[in-house]
């Protein structure tokens, strides 16, 4: 009697044991790769998923988007410049299956190539275009990324540049440049202004020389600023035509009655 109760006290917990075995339970964000022996099968989930024990081995797979810090790395840019950069790439498995079958360890796989391809986009830039046109280099990055993480069923859905980090030596020159390019720029705006008064009083001086009545009102108005001055003396600037004329009479003399 004994031992007819304990075989069946085994035959229970066995059974228990194989339909806790059977019963797989995968959340909304996680798939369940099912190999039947050793032979891909199917995806199956989320939901309450049953599976042959032995027979079957299920990999469970996470699709929610993973974040991942690439660590700095070195890179020396197109203008020989040497600069320490880091990034965050952010990347979720597509296709359970492959990302099983196709690679080993994903995650660290992922990680490799978005630390390789970083020194490898980065480098064919200048270091102007690593501090001013990060936008760009984040989608190069990004889609050479996504299609070499394709084969793998993983999508690459963006990569940020974090921090771009510049010896003391360079960040002097670059200021120095920029001080340069300031300068360069004042001085192009000073020239651009003396151009234009320059091609105004040439224009006045043509319109003057046309009308001699404006070069009368033009001795009037200089006049007039001059006697505000308060100044003791006071030139008036005589027309060179009425001087000639007066020279002409006086040679002459007085008219004949």
């Amino acid at each position: 009697m004994g031992l007819t109760f304990g075989f069946s006290g085994i035959l229970i917990a066995l059974a228990i044991f194989i339909v806790a075995s059977a019963v797989r339970i995968f959340r909304e964000y996680e798939r369940g790769v099912v190999f039947m022996l050793g032979r891909f099968w199917k995806v199956k989930g989320p939901g309450l998923v049953l599976i042959i024990p032995v027979v079957q081995q299920v990999v469970r797979m996470d699709l929610r988007t993973v974040v991942f810090d690439v660590p700095p790395q070195d890179v020396i840019t197109r203008d020989n410049v040497s600069v320490k950069v880091n990034a965050v790439v952010y990347f979720r498995v597509v296709d359970p299956e492959r990302a099983v079958i196709q690679v080993a360890r994903f995650l660290e796989a992922t990680s490799q190539l978005s630390q390789t391809t970083l020194r490898a986009i980065l480098g064919k830039h200048e270091l102007d275009e690593l501090l001013s046109e990060r936008e760009r280099l984040n989608s190069d990055i990004q889609r050479v990324l996504d299609s070499q993480t394709d084969a793998w069923g993983i999508k690459v859905s963006n990569v940020e540049i974090k921090d771009v980090d510049i010896n003391e030596t360079m960040i002097r020159a670059i200021a120095r440049q920029a001080e340069a390019e300031r300068e360069r720029r004042a001085k192009i705006i000073h020239a651009e202004g003396e151009l234009q008064a320059s091609e105004k009083l040439l224009q006045a001086a043509q319109m003057l020389a046309q009308q001699p009545q404006a070069m009368q009102l033009r001795y009037l108005q200089t006049l007039t600023t001059i006697a505000g001055d308060k100044n003791s003396t006071i030139v008036f600037p005589v027309p060179v035509d009425i001087v000639s004329t007066v020279i002409d009479r006086i040679t002459k003399g007085p008219p004949k009655p």
